[in-house]
């Protein structure tokens, strides 16, 4: 099975960035805990990080015929206003996709409360730390799309 991981803004600052929040681990920390379950899982597995909107929705285009079977996404601030991830995540109707919070979004601001990008996904896990990125890789394992 292929997997696309996809962080938006500011996740590159895992272990800078509000570690109340986010914890202590770095982004090199996640990076390789997802690369140890796909290996483990015998999954090929691609990390992608940008802050850059137009680049993350390049690289959900390019799964579109590249083989990818699902894709794992935190969209970061893009969550709560990027209708163009929205759009580009919806039009992949052959690849599973799952969004992903490492903070329990519903506890915190009110901006927070709201995913205009979650619609085009799946399913949403949040609030269960960096371990929500495994539990977003074992569902697409375990619903694989029907052609």
């Amino acid at each position: 099975m292929k997997i696309l991981v996809i962080n938006g803004p500011n996740l590159n600052f895992l272990g800078i960035r509000e570690k109340a929040v986010y914890g202590n681990q770095d982004y090199s920390f996640l990076c390789n805990m997802i690369k140890e379950n796909a290996s483990a899982c015998g999954d090929e597995v691609e990390i992608f990080q940008s802050n850059h909107e137009g680049a993350i929705i390049d690289k959900i285009q390019d799964a579109y015929s590249d083989g990818t079977d699902g894709i794992v996404i935190n969209p970061g601030a893009y969550t709560h206003y990027s209708y163009a991830i929205h759009d580009a995540l919806k039009s992949l109707e052959k690849v599973i996709k799952v969004e992903v919070h490492i903070s329990d979004i519903q506890s915190r601001e009110e901006f927070r409360k709201v995913s205009v990008t979650a619609p085009s996904c799946h399913k949403q896990i949040y609030g269960h730390g960096l371990n929500g990125y495994i539990e977003a890789m074992d569902y697409i394992r375990e619903n694989p799309v029907k052609n």
